[in-house]
């Protein structure tokens, strides 16, 4: 089973993003349902066609929400769209692992997708995501993002003064300490836990890819590795747990 979740933005600049349902797929059907964070989240409404919090929603295609996320085979930077979320143009994936690479980001949109983070071979915390708040970043940040290398060592730093989010997680360069960027919302209420519960020798961040070519919001894609804590639970807040009864829960270790 492929599970991601769908992280939507709100309307209230404050309000940062938050689950509102998760995708599952089994390899021959594809399953969507809401979470209870559908609920809680200022302003959120159900999404088109899909218009029942509590119901499960089961499909043999993708659904439309999430088609429309990914780039047509016809468009002539089909390959280089591959190419940026570190695909084989030659042999692409399903669709759910393009969405979960890719985050089914649009510029102008309020909608992305993600995966639950798992355990590594060794029991470690393993994460990879595109940098985000990139495109909020002054020149001197984006000039020092364009000099970044594959492998180069970043830092995760609690952003304990952001007037936006009490939970940001700030990414900076290791020698200057330039902020380029953060861990995306929905992922840094646990990335708070991990530095809180590691030695910080076992949080790694570094550079995985780097698209020169690409948008803004998928020019650098990071690896996040760290500890995984006794009973450390990712994607386990109220706001992903889902409403209609039944749905098994995807992060378990």
């Amino acid at each position: 089973m492929s599970t991601l979740f769908v992280a939507w933005r709100t309307l209230d600049p404050k309000g940062g993003w938050g689950p509102v349902a998760r995708l599952d797929h089994n390899g021959e059907v594809y399953r969507f349902s809401y979470t209870r964070g559908a609920r809680t989240l200022p302003g959120f409404r159900p999404f088109p066609q899909l218009d029942q919090l509590d119901q499960i929603y089961e499909s043999g295609d993708l659904f439309p929400l999430f088609a429309n996320r990914l780039l047509s085979k016809s468009r002539p930077e089909y390959e280089s769209f591959l190419r940026w979320g570190g695909f084989d143009p030659s042999n692409p994936p399903e669709p759910i692992a393009i969405l979960g690479v890719t985050e089914g980001l649009r510029q102008t949109d309020s909608i992305e997708v993600f995966p639950c983070p798992q355990p590594d071979a060794d029991g470690c915390y393993l994460n990879r995501f595109f940098l985000h708040g990139v495109r909020w970043m002054p020149p001197a940040a984006i000039e020092r993002i364009g000099r970044l290398a594959m492998g180069e060592q970043l830092l995760v730093m609690a952003d304990l003064c952001n007037a936006f989010d009490r939970n940001a997680v700030a990414v900076r360069t290791d020698r200057e300490r330039t902020l380029i960027g953060y861990v995306p919302r929905y992922l840094a209420r646990d990335v708070w836990h991990l530095l809180g519960q590691c030695e910080p020798d076992y949080i790694s961040l570094v550079v995985e890819r780097l698209n020169a070519d690409a948008p803004l919001q998928q020019r650098v894609r990071c690896r996040m590795s760290a500890c995984w804590p006794k009973g450390f639970q990712p994607c386990s807040g109220e706001e992903f747990q889902p409403i209609a009864p039944g749905v098994p829960v995807p992060c378990a270790k």
